[in-house]
């Protein structure tokens, strides 16, 4: 399948670490927790090597991720994941030259929150998509998402060569936030950021045009305790384990084994710093984009990596032909794809 066009989009709130670490201090946020709890949030969000500079989050106030009740929370991503999906839909669309009513396919991509109908009867209706689009909506598969959706949209066009395809991954992690004890959630509300990426694509294109293929996939099911959510009375805790970084790299490197040809660049999820040097400690490259993405947005889970790919593609190098792309997360699973022209 051919890429026409990818856009990003992401809430128009945006915090440094240093402002949300002195918010929690001045407004008496800390109250409730454990002071190495309290110590925990103060050595990450002033940590000026942990890779993270700002994020954009869903949020008025990071104040606001304090004391919000399981179904509070929810709403918050019911209010904000389909206004976000679509306005980075709707730049794929303007980049790609088509309209919301040539769309005959739209996958979404998404785990921090639940609709039913899924976050893609949203964004058609607001897009203005004809009532024959066919919708899916891929939940549950975490940090790694954005690859499987791509996969799907694959599936599609190999049986609709002549269709138009939508993918978009969007994450609204701030309605996963709160604040106890645990290292996991503590974590969590210091490391990631809100975001969506979407892409237009076709099974027909032109000479010179990125060509997507050569899916590979890895599940490492005895690991699934080490990164996934939990259900913490309705809310979704994230359950993080040390030995992640490893994890990823391991996997990565195992799917790399198996790529077709030799990349130009690897675009990757931005899990955290220790995630990135652990991928750059198994692969022949410097992670250029990954890191910018982890610096100006955090770990936005799904559209990381799509933030990636925009970016390489934005920059615009010339010598590109090949670009090999790898997410990984709850599962313990890991997704690549490469990209040619």
């Amino acid at each position: 399948m051919y890429l026409r066009s990818i856009a990003t989009a992401v809430p128009s709130h945006s915090f440094t670490q240093e402002s949300c670490w002195k918010t929690m201090r001045e407004d008496d946020l800390l109250t409730g927790l454990k002071p190495r709890s309290a110590a925990l949030l103060e050595k990450i969000l002033t940590n000026v090597t942990s890779g993270i500079e700002r994020r954009n989050l869903a949020l008025n106030s990071i104040a606001a991720a304090f004391g919000h009740g399981a179904e509070t929370l929810n709403n918050s991503f019911e209010r904000e994941a389909p206004p976000l999906a679509a306005a980075a839909l709707l730049e794929a669309l303007r980049k790609s030259g088509k309209i919301a009513a040539e769309v005959d396919a739209l996958f979404v991509c998404t785990c921090t929150g639940y609709l039913c109908p899924g976050v893609s009867s949203h964004v058609a209706e607001q897009m203005g998509m004809r009532d024959d689009v066919y919708l899916a909506d891929l939940v549950g598969l975490g940090c790694g998402a954005a690859i499987p959706t791509m996969r799907a949209a694959q599936g599609f066009l190999a049986a609709n060569p002549r269709a138009v395809v939508a993918t978009v991954a969007v994450e609204i992690c701030s309605a996963a936030f709160f604040a106890d004890d645990d290292p996991g959630v503590l974590i969590s509300l210091c490391l990631f950021g809100d975001g969506a990426a979407a892409a237009i694509w076709t099974g027909e294109g032109e000479a010179g045009d990125w060509k997507a293929g050569h899916f590979t996939t890895t599940h490492r099911p005895e690991q699934r305790e080490k990164i996934r959510f939990v259900n913490s009375a309705g809310k979704l805790k994230n359950q993080l384990h040390r030995s992640v970084p490893g994890l990823a790299g391991e996997a990565v490197a195992d799917l790399y084994g198996r790529r077709s040809a030799d990349p130009d660049q690897i675009l990757a999820h931005s899990g955290g710093r220790d995630v990135v040097d652990a991928l750059e400690s198994v692969l022949p490259f410097q992670l250029t984009e990954t890191r910018e993405v982890l610096k100006n947005h955090g770990n936005m889970s799904s559209p990381s990596v799509m933030f990636a790919l925009e970016r390489r593609l934005i920059e615009d190098h010339p010598a590109d032909r090949r670009l090999w792309l790898t997410a990984f997360g709850a599962g313990f699973a890991a997704h690549a794809c490469e990209l040619w022209r």
